[in-house]
């Protein structure tokens, strides 16, 4: 017995192995790769078996006089990158060389943490990103869940040979901070020229142009499965559980998979989604000899004014055979796709496939929703329904805004007014003086000229004293 245990562990091991070196062999490497540790005087600095590079000014930054902080009391098995900040008194810009245009990952790691002589908690700031405004008057560290690290993503396409970032404290707090950034260049499958747009009448149209926008990942759900975090994902992003968002009375089915994924040319990518994103889903299961007449629905809350993409990743993970699946997709209660059948689009099982619609925010509802249901086409005694994995990601409006209706030469121009506003009033104060000394040396000259000239009429001095 002792011995079968051995070599059980030495075979899990092996396959372990075998996993691992295979799931590096496809690591993603992008020409453009800056991962910057602000505020940071540490030369490396790991997170997710990434380096981050601490920050040497003006490597990248235009400020001459980098303000630097440091959390005096970090949490415990805080990472590294949040252990210090780059604090920002005037708007200050950064530039990274692009070597490659197209479409680039900006992220921002935010901790608002209490260093000895500042609060991070009450910065107030903007950030623009190549002209885009991605964050306006951002002021979200009030509670201590809020203080909490983030990451905010953004998929800006850049089409210079530089991509520029800049940070501008807000009007009421005087000062922003940031504690990583990072600008990675994406896949250039990872965004498509066309989407569908699924219009408030429920009608589909051509969305072009698609990967020239500027959007703002809100959402990064896998369904059915545990959290996977950026060490598992070649592009080191976060997918989250769905559970806060399935909305149902209905307990549908986890699905684990634990065969290969089969990614195959004209499909999605292990780039476009990682194999702990596919090997996993939720279920509308027959189990008897009718189908069952339910729906899995996903609720996100939205910000509304704005237009949404709206990514569904399928993968059948689940049937016996091909042409046993077929199920509708909805959006926004409107049917986007009928008699959904994956393994006609990818010729075999387990392989993944994805489809992208752009729809419309409703303010009024300020909520958007995907669903999974039986079609008219569904089987008794098999599977009936299936989704792995949902992203929702904001479009920029008309601003060129991701957080707001201002655009980036507002923001900016407003930020200087506040500024000459400030250098206008010392000027003022400064002539104002000046003229206040010129008017009581005047006097003193006029009053000293007049007490010699007319020493003998006091009186008619005090008269021509009155009516000068």
């Amino acid at each position: 017995m002792k011995v079968f245990n051995q070599n059980t562990v030495f075979s899990l091991l092996f396959l372990l192995s075998f996993s691992t070196l295979s799931v590096f062999s496809h690591l993603f490497s992008p020409p453009d790769n800056y991962l910057i540790n602000c505020g940071s005087t540490s030369p490396t600095t790991l997170l997710n078996n990434r380096p981050f590079t601490a920050e040497h000014s003006p490597s990248f930054s235009t400020s001459s006089h980098p303000l630097f902080v440091k959390n005096q009391n970090p949490l415990p098995n805080l990472p590294q990158i949040y252990h210090t900040a780059r604090v920002f008194t005037k708007p200050t810009k950064y530039s990274f060389p692009v070597k490659q245009k197209g479409t680039h990952f900006v992220r921002f790691h935010f901790h608002a943490f209490n260093s000895s002589n500042l609060d991070l908690g009450l910065a107030k700031f903007s950030i623009l990103v190549d002209g885009y405004i991605v964050l306006s008057n951002f002021t979200r560290f009030v509670t201590d869940s809020e203080r909490n690290p983030r990451v905010v993503e953004y998929l800006i396409w850049v089409d210079s040979e530089k991509l520029v970032i800049v940070f501008v404290p807000g009007k009421d707090s005087d000062f922003a901070f940031v504690n990583a950034i990072e600008v990675i260049s994406a896949p250039t499958d990872l965004i498509p020229e066309t989407a569908q747009y699924l219009m408030s009448s429920g009608n589909l149209k051509s969305f072009d142009d698609l990967n020239k926008q500027a959007l703002e990942v809100v959402y990064r759900v896998t369904v059915g499965g545990p959290k996977v975090t950026p060490f598992n994902d070649s592009l080191w992003r976060t997918w989250v559980p769905d559970e806060e968002f399935l909305k149902s009375s209905v307990v549908f089915e986890k699905f684990y998979f634990g065969g290969r994924i089969n990614y195959h040319v004209g499909g999605a990518s292990r780039e476009v989604g990682p194999d702990n994103v596919y090997n996993t889903a939720r279920l509308i299961r027959s189990k008897n000899d009718s189908v069952p007449n339910v729906n899995m629905t996903w609720v996100f809350p939205i910000m509304g004014g704005y237009k949404y993409l709206v990514r569904l990743h399928f993968c059948d993970i689940a049937s016996i055979s091909g042409g046993l699946l077929y199920f509708n997709v909805y959006v926004n209660g409107y049917l986007a796709v009928e008699d959904l059948d994956i393994t006609s689009i990818t010729s075999s099982l387990a392989s993944p496939y994805y489809v992208d619609f752009v729809v419309d925010g409703d303010s009024s509802i300020g909520a958007l929703s995907v669903s999974i249901g039986p079609s008219k086409s569904s089987l008794p005694h098999v599977i009936d329904g299936m989704l792995n994995a949902v992203e929702v990601m904001k479009l920029n409006n008309q601003y060129k805004s991701l957080d707001g209706n201002v655009c980036a030469d507002f923001v900016l121009k407003s930020r200087r007014s506040r500024g000459n506003t400030g250098i206008f009033l010392t000027m003022v104060a400064a002539v104002c003086i000046v003229l206040s000394l010129s008017i009581v040396i005047r006097r003193r000259i006029i009053e000293s000229r007049e007490s010699v000239s007319w020493a003998r009429l006091p009186v008619s001095s005090s008269e021509d004293n009155v009516k000068s």
